[in-house]
């Protein structure tokens, strides 16, 4: 990057597990951050809560404590700290009442499944069924997106309903929610989104990118409840008094897997994989909107300013990824710490035969199938806890050779392709830590697998659009490394190719197994 007048920027990354806030300079390199877990509330079987003032207090902690480390180590970031990015977990829905800025109801999950009956029912009731809305906002009828979730509220909580009746009632994504309690909150906190998060809600045309009416008359969502649509990259607002930090600018904001996406500087026909509690693969498909036949979603990828172009995307979202290791760990006690289970599986030499498809709460990309669970096959009396352990990391990697394969078949060109014609998937996010995951990829896909110095890229995007906006940085000094380093490291495949096409049928048999038993008796 060019060297400028001396500017820190700052970044919440707000996820499904845990709040993080890093300061960046003007280098990217971190110079103050601190992460705090907070709680995930599971009242039934498949439903996923948060407790929204819970994490509204993680952001608070985590702006002190990384500012404190900042100012410790010599850094001015009280007078240097030029703008504040936001990046958060997606589809999680949330709506409180406007005079009290409390939460009606707690904040429902992405993956939570408790909208199975009403995605049936609204797949009868229209002509389109499942791919009914398709066309405009590029997802289908699903328990992973914001709209039914709002329509669950609507249905199931007395004080929901009552204030959507008396005008007193905000919904919000996790984003929204956070620049509303930011901005003011009760004394006149602004009411936004941004267009990558709203294109998750089922309720915006990507086309137009605002709220779409007749999407909202056909689910009988009030509009006067949707906060206003903005950029990935402009200035927003300012943080007003009550938190660490106050008259800084919130310049950028994009859902958790579009931030990883400018973090690992993806351009058109460039790939990358997001490895948390569930992994989620972005294809940018520049100005083009791509309509998926292999059951993929169509999305946004940024819109890097208010009058910048917009990027879409084709998306795989796989719903249980890391979620699965931390399974093994709280559930189970196989392991005591996620980073265990690579020793562990390390110990055997393959999983033994084993497949493990982690279909907790139905599966997602390219199969959409909220009937599926959990199994476990293959296991015979040699099977032991190393066999799970390398399943459980398989698991992941199978699933996102499904996607990429998918994604392969909808794109009209071989994407993703580097010099030399060869395809490299990016990847990112706290799971890429574990080597032989990594290798176990390689394999799988017979393609190297790219892993950067940094690989919490997502907070990284949100500082770039921040930072973007403000003048810090130019669009082209983001994008000109190409999103690769000589510090990245490079996994490449080794394992022989009869091997592997046996490995993805066994897989595909274990796959087949797991539908249609949403209603095994308990």
């Amino acid at each position: 990057m060019a060297k400028k007048e001396v500017a820190f920027i700052g970044a919440i990354d707000q996820g499904t597990t845990s709040t993080r806030f890093i300061i960046y300079d003007q280098d990217t390199k971190c110079i103050g951050s601190h992460q705090v877990e907070f709680t995930q509330f599971y009242p039934e079987a498949g439903w996923v809560e948060h407790n929204p003032l819970e994490i509204l207090e993680s952001v608070k902690i985590c702006m002190a404590k990384a500012m404190d480390k900042a100012t410790a180590d010599g850094h001015n970031v009280d007078g240097l700290l030029k703008a504040v990015g936001l990046t958060n977990q997606r589809e999680t829905t949330l709506i409180w009442s406007k005079s009290t800025g409390l939460p009606l109801y707690n904040a429902i999950v992405w993956m939570d499944v408790r909208t199975s009956a009403i995605c049936r029912k609204l797949e009868k009731e229209f002509s389109g069924g499942r791919t009914h809305f398709v066309d405009t906002c590029g997802l289908p009828i699903s328990t992973y997106f914001s709209a039914l979730k709002i329509l669950w509220l609507l249905e199931n909580v007395d004080a929901v309903k009552q204030a959507v009746k008396t005008g007193d009632a905000l919904f919000g994504t996790i984003d929204t929610w956070l620049i509303w309690n930011l901005t003011g909150g009760i004394n006149g906190g602004l009411h936004v989104t941004d267009v990558s998060n709203a294109s998750r809600t089922m309720l915006m045309n990507i086309k137009t990118l605002d709220w779409d009416k007749a999407t909202l008359e056909a689910l009988k969502i009030s509009p006067g409840i949707l906060p206003k649509i903005v950029s990935n990259s402009e200035v927003i607002g300012k943080i007003e008094k009550g938190w660490p930090i106050t008259g800084i600018p919130i310049a950028g904001c994009l859902g958790d897997q579009h931030a990883a996406m400018v973090g690992q500087a993806c351009r058109k026909g460039e790939a990358k994989s997001t490895y948390g509690t569930g992994a989620f693969i972005l294809l940018n498909t520049g100005e083009e909107i791509v309509k998926s036949k292999h059951g993929l979603l169509t999305t946004l990828a940024y819109k890097l300013g208010p009058n910048a172009p917009t990027n879409y995307a084709l998306e795989g979202s796989i719903a249980i990824a890391g979620a699965a290791v931390q399974w093994l760990r709280d559930s189970l006690g196989i392991i005591k710490s996620a980073k265990e289970i690579e020793e562990l599986a390390l110990k055997v030499e393959s999983a033994g035969g084993v497949y493990f498809v982690p279909a907790f709460n139905g599966l997602f990309a390219p199969w959409w199938r909220d009937d599926a669970r959990g199994v476990c096959i293959g296991i015979t009396r040699f099977t032991n806890r190393s066999h799970i352990a390398r399943a459980v990391l398989e698991s992941m990697c199978f699933q996102v050779k499904d996607v990429l394969d998918s994604m392969h078949k909808d794109a009209s060109q071989k994407d993703g392709k580097q010099k030399g014609g060869e395809f490299l998937l990016r990847v990112d996010g706290g799971a890429t830590v574990n080597n032989l995951l990594m290798q176990i990829q390689a394999d799988l896909l017979g393609s190297p697998v790219v892993r950067p110095a940094d690989i919490e890229t997502t907070a990284l995007g949100a500082a770039y659009a921040a930072g973007l906006a403000i003048g810090v940085w130019k669009e082209g000094e983001i994008f000109a490394s190409g999103g690769t380093s000589k510090t990245d490291t490079t996994f490449r495949p080794n394992l022989e190719e009869s091997l592997r096409k046996k490995k993805l049928e066994s897989w595909g048999k274990a796959v087949e197994r797991t539908f249609d038993l949403a209603d095994l008796s308990i």
